[in-house]
């Protein structure tokens, strides 16, 4: 292990940060290079097969350069889909992002929950094997957004998003049945957490909202090993696939943990 150990977090675009954010938390011992694979976002607009041949030649990469104590997969989408493959191909280890199906079917009370993901993740098996082997009893709503990974990059960046725009993308999760009415969200795209705050103003009712950041952040924290003690040479580093400059520094600081990425 590195001192202090090097921590790769992979995402589509930005949403990565919010689980960024929770790692930064646990291990603020670490050095963290975060890479947004911006030249081919969204990835739910790409087939299974062109995502798989895009991230793992693009991750081998990516280890080869910064040779990594530990990759984050911080995308629904992806890790649905290669993680077999990059555990097969790489001897690092590797920690991915799934629908927190599990723990919310568990955890409602009036057994109507909703999946809110991109509509790749929606429509993997992978996510229909999770309802099925841990739906417990719950009347499980899958709603597949095309816009909100969109609208939650842009409010991140600056730019306007209208309340209109997100509550399109989040009313079919509040579903009334039975007498019941939903009280759970999964939020199944590491993006959706940036939008929390105007999720949760908008939503007709009050719900628990499931966001598997905290959980991925002590699963990695497990992996590593006991924290040696927060160094100077700590950093951060912010790539773009496209090659473009980050201007978000501002913005970007709070999840790297007050650190300015590089």
């Amino acid at each position: 292990m590195s001192v202090p150990p090097t921590i790769l977090v992979f995402d589509s675009g930005l949403g990565g940060l919010t689980v960024l954010r929770e790692i930064v938390l646990a291990r603020p011992d670490a050095h963290y290079v975060y890479v947004a694979d911006d030249a081919f976002f969204p990835y739910g607009h790409h087939g299974e097969d062109q995502i798989i041949a895009r991230v793992v030649p693009l991750i081998g990469e990516l280890i080869e350069a910064h040779a990594p104590d530990l990759v984050v997969i911080a995308c629904n989408t992806a890790s649905t889909l290669v993680m077999s493959h990059l555990r097969g191909e790489y001897n690092v280890p590797f920690v991915g992002t799934v629908p927190a199906i599990k723990p919310a079917c568990a955890s409602s009370k009036t057994k109507r929950v909703s999946v809110l993901g991109t509509r790749g993740t929606i429509k993997r098996e992978y996510t229909r094997r999770l309802i099925h082997d841990f739906a417990q009893g719950c009347e499980v709503t899958l709603v597949g957004s095309a816009e909100l990974a969109s609208l939650a990059e842009a409010a991140l960046s600056g730019n306007e998003v209208s309340d209109a725009d997100i509550f399109a993308e989040l009313a079919p999760c509040f579903v009334e049945s039975g007498g019941a009415r939903t009280d759970t969200i999964v939020l199944a795209c590491t993006h959706y957490p940036l939008l929390l705050d105007r999720l949760v103003r908008l939503a007709p009712w009050p719900v628990d909202w499931i966001n598997p950041a905290p959980a991925i952040a002590r699963r990695v924290s497990d992996l590593l090993g006991a924290a040696g003690r927060e160094s100077d040479e700590a950093g951060a580093e912010m790539i773009f696939t496209s090659g473009r400059p980050h201007t978000l520094s501002r913005a970007l600081v709070p999840f790297f943990g007050g650190r300015v990425p590089a």
